[in-house]
């Protein structure tokens, strides 16, 4: 009988013994738990910090470098590639601020997607949004569809638009003309287009303008240079350029019919 009672001790012993290594571990593996969340923390928050840094240094790299006004800088589709948005135009650039780049990204996997022409189709749209109040607008009378248009007057091309522009509006199409003086920000055709922009009555000013007439001269605060300096930043550099209602980008005189046909395929 003393040796039942003494087995039953052990056992109870045993038992009582597993159970405290058992506890104590699990709170071993809590508290080493839980040290680690704490000590993973300060890391992320000083990873985001670099990063941040990082992005400095590479915008002010680039600026000075290449003397290029940065707007906007932005991680790209690519891991490693940041996408730099400048005066000149969409570039990339290393992470590490060690190479420049100037192409466009195409997605394998999504059929080629131009993912260089996705990021400007959203800037693009963002970007007339500023101009809407400063454009010479042709509005069709049943309109469907509205584009712009980046003109200069003594464009060959940007006339035979115009000279068609009632066809345009017979088939829905309203047109708002942006300028693009191709010359640059000193010559005539600059002034010209000031001078358009600024008369009385825009709309007959750009009418005559682009028959060949003289422009009156005349002087106002236009936005003429913010849309110029728009335009190159959104690829741009010849007329007429036009933007489609989803920000896409034609290059190049579109007759009525073919831009109609554009324009459906898109809505």
């Amino acid at each position: 009988m003393n040796k039942v009672k003494i087995l039953s001790i052990s056992l109870i012993g045993m038992l009582v013994l597993t159970t405290f290594v058992l506890t104590l571990d699990r709170s071993i593996s809590t508290a080493e738990a839980a040290e680690s969340v704490v000590s993973q923390a300060p890391a992320k928050a000083s990873l985001t910090l670099n990063d941040a840094q990082d992005f400095s240094q590479v915008r002010n790299k680039v600026s000075r470098t290449l003397q290029l006004e940065i707007m906007s800088i932005a991680e790209s589709p690519v891991p490693g590639l940041l996408q730099v948005m400048t005066e000149r135009g969409l570039f990339y650039v290393s992470q590490d601020g060690s190479y420049f780049v100037q192409g466009r990204i195409f997605n394998l996997d999504q059929g080629m997607r131009n993912e260089t022409e996705v990021a400007l189709t959203g800037a693009r749209l963002a970007g007339l949004e500023n101009f809407k109040d400063s454009v010479i607008e042709y509005k069709a009378e049943k309109e469907k569809y509205v584009v712009n248009v980046f003109t200069d007057i003594t464009c060959g091309y940007c006339r035979k638009f115009h000279n068609e522009m009632q066809e345009y509006n017979d088939l829905g199409i309203t047109v708002r003309y942006l300028a693009f003086p191709r010359a640059g920000l000193s010559g005539q055709s600059y002034h010209d287009m000031v001078s358009v922009w600024c008369a009385d009555n825009p709309q007959k000013a750009m009418d005559e303008a682009k028959n060949g007439s003289q422009v009156a001269a005349k002087k106002c605060q236009s936005k003429i240079a913010e849309q110029f300096s728009f335009a190159q930043q959104m690829g741009v550099n010849s007329t007429p350029n036009i933007v489609l209602p989803d920000g896409s980008l034609i290059l190049g005189y579109q007759p009525p019919a073919q831009l109609e046909q554009a324009l459906k395929a898109i809505m």
